[in-house]
């Protein structure tokens, strides 16, 4: 059980402080342009031309940046301005009543508008990363947790007393990660330098041996070889070699990147430094989610440590030519950017559009350089190996896939939180573990991953049955599994970066289906529909999000038809709610009296 307590007051500043130096040639375009919307509120045509004068762009590449990150905005928001999580876990929804229109009603703010005194704003975001704590929301960037109406009520309370968010109770703020299942990564604290120095002992050849020999492979559900990735990056030709922490953890269900990042960020640095002496890199960047930017402070303190412990910068552990240090780079709220090509083309300071490929990072990614691009628990077992050797990591997991999966478990079950499991672990014994009594089914891996019933709880967590990035949501026997189905077909319509048809249209076509048949005006056809949809976006999608966007449709329709058969007509009926199609007229016109509605 780990509590994370830090000093609001000095959380507070750092957050809403607006530092910069336009001058110099190393700030990011995402810290310039989120320095000026903290300090303006929005970012404005004229904060826009002012960033392309400073940093030498067309406006029309800064615009097309704050239009496509959804943490930018163009119009004010408001002094106290409230994200509310509309995942399944840590969302709004507690119970039957939705907190969002609660507190709506308590300020008198219409959602996604600012008050006209501009003290408040109000608008709902995908998962923040909270899935453990209950319902949750960030205000101004940090994270209050643990929500219910009195909570509520007393947050309505501090806004309209425009009490300063250093002065609200501190215990607010607070988050607590339990840790319920320890295997190889979390038995024990990881010494830093230990990794370090013994890979330098050995030798760049035998290190990049021994994480070959390990079977290590990407923790972010894909499973690509890390030794291979480092192997071929390192034999790549280039005039600079970089190293990229993947720390934009935005699945929904996923939440132990902000454990770890609290937890174990010597050795994620540490590990980031070990791939360095591999591959023969001298900078390294750490992509952090927007949503995690509250732990920047702390992430800041532990590499300024480093440094002064010789583990980053010059003559590292005084070796000779052995220079690396570690940059981090905020987002601003996009899961595409999750994507390691996305994530790339952020980095360099453009919208998170996916690349095509080939060619991969390994050998042109960031700058057109060769790139090493891990996730953050990859980075970490990198660096327990390269301490304890491949075979200590090879003593538990399958054959096929060698070590430990960490786990974040929420939903429906008594004791949400962190598990580590060795592969091969049954999904039985993960609900069994967590006290989830009569679970209807598991969505393993996030909406993009699989979604099993009763029937395939026997399954395995390994690479070569049941994969996973580490989401496990849980859902009970209670819970409806067609509102759940259009919670994430809403989040795949929200979170495309419409570069591409088959994903932009498709999956806005797959969430109106759904919406369609929930309402009670689906046929037979609407569902045919909705497999005919699913097949396309899967096969004609450019990148990952619309090759895996419809999985939880698919799944659902094949191991639980009867959720959307008893929503289904048996005649047909119009694809579209006239009444509502009228939508736009009435706030245009200023209208909605009884009217200007279709009975």
């Amino acid at each position: 059980f780990c509590n994370f307590d830090f000093d609001l007051a000095i959380l507070f500043d750092m957050i809403n402080s607006c530092p910069h130096n336009s001058d110099s040639p190393n700030e990011h375009l995402l810290h310039r342009l989120y320095a000026l919307q903290q300090q303006f509120l929005h970012i404005s045509p004229e904060s826009m031309q002012q960033v392309a004068s400073e940093f030498n762009l067309p406006v029309s590449q800064v615009a097309s940046v704050v239009e496509f990150y959804s943490f930018f905005y163009t119009q004010p928001c408001g002094r106290f301005h409230i994200l509310f999580s509309n995942c399944t876990s840590c969302g709004y929804l507690a119970g039957e009543q939705n907190l969002i229109l609660i507190l709506c009603q308590q300020l008198q703010v219409i959602p996604g508008k600012t008050r006209s005194d501009g003290l408040v704003s109000i608008d709902e975001t995908s998962c923040i990363g909270l899935c453990d704590q209950s319902a949750s929301l960030l205000i101004n960037g940090l994270p209050v947790t643990r929500l219910n109406p009195d909570k509520i009520a007393e947050i309505a309370q501090c806004i309209t007393t425009e009490t300063p968010l250093a002065k609200w109770p501190a215990k607010w703020f607070e988050i607590q990660d339990t840790v319920h299942q320890r295997s190889l990564l979390l038995t024990e604290q990881f010494i830093p330098g230990s990794a370090l120095q013994k890979v330098l002992t050995q030798g760049a050849d035998e290190t990049l041996s021994t994480i070959l020999q390990s079977g290590l492979c990407g923790r972010g559900g894909a499973g690509f070889n890390t030794g291979k990735k480092w192997q071929l990056c390192r034999e790549a030709p280039g005039n600079a070699h970089y190293v990229v922490c993947n720390a934009d953890e935005g699945e929904p269900g996923t939440f132990k990147d902000r454990f770890l990042l609290r937890d174990q960020a010597n050795a994620l640095f540490e590990g980031m430094t070990v791939c360095a002496f591999v591959i023969g890199a001298e900078k390294g960047f750490v992509y952090l989610r927007g949503e995690y930017r509250y732990l920047l402070d702390h992430l800041h303190a532990v590499l300024n440590q480093n440094r002064q412990q010789g583990l980053l910068g010059q003559n590292i552990l005084g070796h000779a030519n052995f220079h690396f240090d570690i940059e981090i780079v905020v987002g601003a709220g996009a899961y595409i950017c999750g994507e390691e090509s996305a994530l790339i083309e952020s980095l360099e300071g453009k919208p998170g559009i996916p690349r095509i490929r080939p060619p991969f990072p390994v050998t042109h990614g960031y700058l057109g350089q060769p790139t090493v691009i891990n996730n953050i628990e990859t980075l970490i077992a990198a660096a327990h190996i390269a301490v304890h050797g491949s075979t200590w990591f090879k003593s538990v997991g399958t054959e096929k896939s060698t070590g430990s999966k960490i786990l974040s478990v929420s939903g429906d079950c008594c004791s949400p939180g962190i598990y580590e499991y060795s592969f091969g672990v049954n999904i039985q014994q993960v609900l069994d573990d967590c006290h989830a009594h009569n679970v209807q089914a598991v969505q393993i891996g996030g909406p993009a991953g699989k979604l099993i019933g009763a029937l395939d709880f026997n399954r395995t967590i390994s690479f070569e049955d049941v994969s996973t990035g580490g989401s496990f949501l849980i859902f009970g026997q209670q819970r409806n599994l067609l509102a759940i189905n259009r919670n994430f077909a809403r989040f795949f319509a929200h979170e495309s970066c419409g570069f591409c048809a088959p994903c932009r249209v498709g999956t806005q076509l797959l969430k109106n289906n759904l919406d369609k048949i929930a309402n009670g005006r689906g046929t037979a056809y609407d569902i045919e529909k909705l497999k005919q949809l699913s097949q396309l976006i899967q096969h004609h999608s450019h990148c990952g999000l619309g090759h895996t966007a419809a999985n939880h449709i698919l799944d659902s329709l094949q191991h639980f038809p009867q959720v959307f058969e008893a929503k289904l007509k048996q005649h047909f009926t119009a694809q579209f709610d006239l009444d509502q199609a009228l939508e736009t007229a009435r706030q245009v016109t200023n209208r909605d009296d009884a009217a200007a509605h279709l009975d």
